[in-house]
C-alpha cells in the first residue's frame, strides 16, 4: 500500500477497513494485498467468501455493528482510529514492511512525528542506565526530537519521564485499556496530560501475549529515525528492536557498558557489529541529521501486489506446483515465481488464498513460508 495520498477515509470506509483488518487471517501484509487486488475494502469483504471457498474454510468477519461498537468505544477512551491514508498517519511508518493500516491512536496531535528517535533498555535497569537514558532523551527533547518507547519498566519509563514536556509516543502491546505493566497505568496518563501519545495496532480488550512484543517493537523502531539502546543482555527484546530498525534501514545506537554487567553485553554487541557509539545525545543528533524519509536510498518500498482484476482462477495444479515450492524457510515472492514458473498473478492469487487460509506466514512483509 502506497504512502497516503493525503485524502482521509470517509466514516464507511474506516468501518470497511476495521471489519476486514479484524477479519481472521488478515494482517497488514494481506490487508494490503486484499485492497491492490480489489481496489477497496468494501470490494474486498464482498470477495472473501469465494477466495476462501477453495480451501472449505470459511473466516470469522466483524459484523459492521461490532465495528461501529469499537468506534464507540474508542471514542469513550478519548481515541480515535487513524488510517494510514490519513494525514495524521505517522509518515514514517509507511516505510516499513507491513505497515498497520489502522492505528489507535491517543493525544499527539501536537507532535512531530518526522523528528523522532526511539530509545529502548533493560527492564531490570541499572541506577547508572537510568541516569544515561535521562540525560540522553532529556537532552533529545530539548533539541526538539519526539522520544518514541513502548512504556515497559526501567530503561523505557525513564525515556518517557524525561520527555513528558517535550514530547514522548508510547507504543502499547495490548489494547489501550489494557496498558502492561500496570504500574505504569499513571505514567500513559502522565503522557496524555502532557501532549504525548499513546499508539496501538490492537483492538481494546486485548490482553498483550508474549508475542505481541515483537510485533509492538517493530512500530517503535518504525515510528524512528533511529533506535538508541541503553542497556540490554544478551537475549532480549531490546536487541529485537534493533534488529528491526536494522531490517527498516534505520539508524541503531548503543550506549557501551561495563564488561562486568551482564546488562552491557547486548549493547556491547550491537556496537562490536557495527552500531554507533555514543556518550551524549549530540552524537545521535549528528546522524540523524542526513535521515530525511525522502531518501529512497535510505527507506525501500515493501513489495507491492498488482493483480489483474480479470486473471483467470488458479488450478489446483498451480496450487500443488506452489505449495512444492514452499517450505518452513522464508523464501521471496520473485524467487517463488521463478521456481514454479507461475505468473506473478497467479501467483499472488494463490498466495492469498494461503493465507486467508492460515497455510502461510510472511516475514518482513517480502518474505513468504510455508506455517506449519
Amino acid at each position: 500500500m502506497a504512502p497516503r495520498s493525503g485524502a482521509a477515509l470517509t466514516d464507511a470506509q474506516r468501518l470497511d477497513w476495521l471489519r476486514l483488518l479484524r477479519t481472521d487471517n488478515v494482517g497488514p501484509a494481506t490487508f494490503r494485498q486484499l485492497l491492490n487486488r480489489f481496489g477497496s475494502a468494501g470490494a474486498a469483504l464482498e470477495a472473501l467468501p469465494s477466495l476462501v471457498k477453495r480451501n472449505g474454510k470459511p473466516l470469522r468477519v466483524p459484523t459492521k455493528a461490532a465495528a461501529e461498537d469499537e468506534l464507540a468505544g474508542l471514542s469513550r477512551y478519548g481515541a480515535r482510529l487513524v488510517a494510514s491514508v490519513d494525514p495524521d498517519y505517522p509518515d514514517l511508518l509507511n516505510y516499513i514492511p507491513a505497515a498497520p493500516p489502522l492505528l489507535t491512536m491517543a493525544g499527539g496531535q501536537n507532535l512531530d512525528w518526522q523528528r523522532t528517535v526511539g530509545v529502548v533498555g533493560a527492564r531490570n535497569a541499572s541506577a547508572a542506565g537510568i541516569k544515561m537514558t535521562r540525560m540522553l532523551a532529556g537532552d533529545l527533547g530539548e533539541r526538539g526530537y519526539t522520544v518514541v518507547s513502548g512504556l515497559a519498566r526501567g530503561i523505557d519509563t525513564a525515556a518517557h519521564r524525561a520527555t513528558l514536556t517535550s514530547g514522548t509516543v508510547a507504543v502499547l502491546a495490548g489494547g489501550l485499556d489494557k496498558i502492561y505493566p500496570d504500574e505504569n497505568i499513571p505514567l500513559a496518563h502522565d503522557i496524555l496530560d502532557n501532549g504525548g501519545a499513546l499508539l496501538t495496532e490492537m483492538p481494546l480488550g486485548w490482553e498483550p501475549r508474549a508475542r505481541d512484543f515483537p510485533k509492538r517493537n517493530r512500530l517503535v523502531s518504525g515510528l524512528s529515525l533511529g533506535i538508541v539502546v541503553v542497556e540490554a543482555a544478551k537475549r532480549s527484546g531490546s536487541l529485537i528492536t534493533a534488529r528491526l530498525a536494522l531490517e527498516q534501514n534505520r539508524d541503531v545506537f548503543a550506549v557501551p557498558g561495563s564488561p562486568l554487567d551482564p546488562r552491557a553485553e547486548g549493547g556491547n554487541a550491537l556496537i562490536q557489529q557495527g552500531a554507533r557509539l555514543i556518550t551524549c545525545a549530540e552524537d545521535i543528533i549528528e546522524t540523524l541529521g542526513s535521515a530525511d524519509p525522502s531518501r529512497t536510498a535510505l527507506f525501500d518500498r515493501d513489495w507491492e501486489p498488482d493483480l489483474l482484476p480479470d486473471a483467470p482462477p488458479p488450478s489446483e495444479d498451480d496450487k500443488s506446483r506452489l505449495l512444492a515450492a514452499l517450505t518452513a524457510t522464508p523464501i521471496e515472492v520473485d524467487e517463488l515465481v521463478r521456481q514454479s514458473g507461475l505468473t506473478v498473478s497467479t501467483m499472488q492469487m494463490l498466495l492469498l488464498e494461503l493465507d486467508l487460509a492460515g497455510q502461510i506466514e510472511w516475514s518482513s512483509g517480502q518474505l513468504v513460508a510455508l506455517k506449519y
